[in-house]
């Protein structure tokens, strides 16, 4: 069941950062506290559904921009949502009559750019579907799980009731289980716990490449390492299992920072890694230090795509731009860098050149290894060329000279 559709303002209270949302319902106007971790406007025609929808007529609301606030059964909303993104898969007859005759994209970049769209025009569609929660993150839904933990550890202590998107919940729960049971990393032998937002180390060969690459010869006087960039503080890890005997780890986000001091304590490694929030580099100078940055120049769609896509590579040439200062005298800088970019004709391995020259680096050397992700054999994947030939380095670089 739908009830009729009502225009709302957004509303952004001057005491309190988090947008609202209004509803009409049984004739009143009501509004609660909206929440996105993909930092998402709320709706502004929100419908009350219930068992009686069906999955046609929620996914023709949501494409038209109207969100449906649930009151039914929380496990059929699920098998809504599921039908739902069955839809988003299915074109329209028209829709294949224009790809069949339209032409293919014209580059790699293209194509790139016309699959972002796509998963963003998907997400936002199925992220129509909401949801109301108590003030203690209890969704007060028939067959509702338990999902309080699993909200506090995104959003926080709530002090008030709230809405957010069915989508957003169920990630947050499969965020709470990985970081609960932890995901295997092979050449560290031990598990990383990810917190929902830090970037799981689901691709371990970056973590491969800081296992195999030689130690620099400066660290013979002094076994100190940055890592920039933290984020679940793995390579910080595999840096002190190796027997650098000072880490220092730094990020900004304060999630990535909890993240990895948790990790670090966890593995007792607390005595050989500092964790320091900062914008790229610490204080001083360090005979390593090692940077994994996002790899594709393109903006993110959600806070935790930030780990891979960075907006004219600002971290990447933030990195380079500032390394040669912060090394020792003989010191590496390691960069860890996918060359999926390239591929998508997104960056050049000129313009990675130039930045690196520019910046007073040389490349002393480099270490090459195949991704083993499901997706780079996955010849439906739209970007399945650029995959397929893609290459995860670790390129050392010293100071010219």
């Amino acid at each position: 069941m739908t009830q009729a559709v009502t225009q709302m303002n957004q509303d952004r209270p001057a005491d309190d950062a988090q947008p609202m949302l209004h509803w009409e319902e049984d004739g009143q106007t009501h509004h609660a506290r909206w929440r996105s971790e993909a930092n998402m406007p709320p709706p502004r025609r929100v419908v009350i559904a219930d068992d009686r929808t069906d999955a046609d007529t929620a996914y023709r609301l949501a494409c038209e921009g109207t969100a449906l606030l649930w009151r039914g059964d929380y496990h059929n909303a699920r098998q809504l949502l599921q039908a739902m993104a069955r839809r988003t898969e299915r074109k329209p007859r028209r829709a294949q009559r224009q790809a069949k005759s339209a032409a293919p994209p014209a580059s790699p970049a293209q194509a790139f750019h016309l699959h972002r769209q796509a998963q963003a025009q998907r997400a936002r569609t199925l992220a129509m579907l909401l949801l109301p929660f108590d003030a203690d993150h209890t969704v007060p839904l028939r067959r509702a799980p338990d999902v309080r933990e699993a909200c506090a550890e995104a959003y926080g202590a709530a002090d008030q009731p709230y809405v957010a998107s069915m989508r957003e919940l169920l990630g947050l729960i499969g965020a709470h289980e990985w970081r609960k049971k932890g995901v295997p990393v092979p050449a560290l032998g031990e598990r990383i716990h990810p917190w929902y937002g830090v970037f799981s180390p689901v691709r371990g060969e970056y973590v491969d490449l800081i296992a195999q690459a030689p130690l620099p010869r400066a660290m013979t006087a002094r076994s100190l390492a940055f890592d920039i960039g933290t984020g679940t503080g793995v390579i910080a890890a595999m840096l002190a299992r190796r027997g650098v005997k000072r880490v220092v780890a730094t990020d900004q986000d304060p999630r990535a920072l909890g993240c990895a001091g948790e990790n670090i304590a966890r593995l007792g490694l607390a005595g050989q890694v500092e964790i320091v929030r900062a914008d790229l580099f610490p204080e001083g100078q360090a005979p390593l230090i090692v940077c994994n940055p996002p790899w594709v120049p393109a903006r993110a769609n959600a806070p935790i795509e930030h780990a891979i896509y960075d907006p004219d590579s600002r971290m990447l040439r933030g990195f380079l731009s500032g390394l040669a200062g912060h090394l020792d005298e003989g010191g590496e800088g390691w960069l860890i860098l996918s060359d999926l970019a390239e591929h998508l004709q997104l960056r050049t391995r000129e313009a990675l050149m130039e930045w690196i020259d520019g910046a007073g680096l040389a490349v002393l050397g480099r270490i090459d290894i195949k991704p083993r992700h499901s997706r780079a054999s996955d010849a439906e994947d739209p970007l399945h060329a650029a995959r397929a030939a893609e290459t995860t380095s670790l390129w050392r670089l010293g100071r010219k000279g």
